[in-house]
């Protein structure tokens, strides 16, 4: 009997056979230089509220020749600081219309009223009551130039009491204009304060 021979079986696969679908490769985007997976990123944590942005202030609005309008100054002046600078002013003016307009006591009662204006807006709000206070101790500093007398002490004192007794209308009238001033200020201040909820100081 013939012996057939038997074929050491080929290793591999066979044409015939379909061949096992290739896995996909894994991306290499979610791994490190060395081949390890990197780790997915924490959540973020409760985010903070970004910073209010502040809008700048609002130009001033242009005048009708198309520039803008000049703001007028507003000083805040002590009690010390009012009666210094009234006085000073007032001295300054006496000397003035003692220079130009010959000693005239009418020009420096004219001018003695805005300087009352001026001390009594720019005082400071603790100190408004000094005002009217201040005011006629000024309005005597700047008579000392304009007030006519003779050599001497004694002859400055009777001219700047003449001036006193004869300019009197102007004295009460620059004072008057300084207390309503005053007053109108405190009734806003105490109006304010009362809206706000604070209770004014006695």
């Amino acid at each position: 009997m013939e012996q057939y021979r038997t074929r050491s079986p080929q290793y591999g696969p066979r044409r015939d056979r379909p061949r096992p679908p290739r896995q996909p490769v894994p991306s290499q985007a979610g791994r490190g230089a060395g081949g390890e997976p990197v780790r997915a990123a924490r959540p973020p944590g409760p985010r903070r509220r970004p910073a209010p942005v502040r809008r700048p202030a609002p130009a001033p609005a242009p005048a009708a020749g198309g520039l803008p309008s000049p703001r007028l100054p507003n000083p805040r002046l002590t009690g010390l600081g009012s009666g210094l600078f009234c006085a000073v002013v007032m001295f300054l003016l006496g000397a003035l219309c003692s220079a130009l307009f010959g000693a005239s006591l009418t020009a420096y009662g004219v001018l003695f009223l805005p300087v009352s204006v001026l001390t009594a807006l720019w005082v400071r709000r603790g100190d408004l009551m000094t005002a009217p206070v201040v005011v006629p101790i000024a309005f005597a500093v700047g008579l000392l130039p304009v007030a006519d007398g003779e050599d001497g002490t004694g002859g400055t004192l009777m001219g700047l009491v003449t001036a006193l007794a004869t300019q009197a209308g102007w004295l009460y009238g620059g004072t008057l204009v300084a207390g309503l001033i005053v007053i109108v200020r405190r009734i806003r201040l105490v109006h304010r304060r009362r809206t706000a909820g604070v209770r004014p100081p006695v």
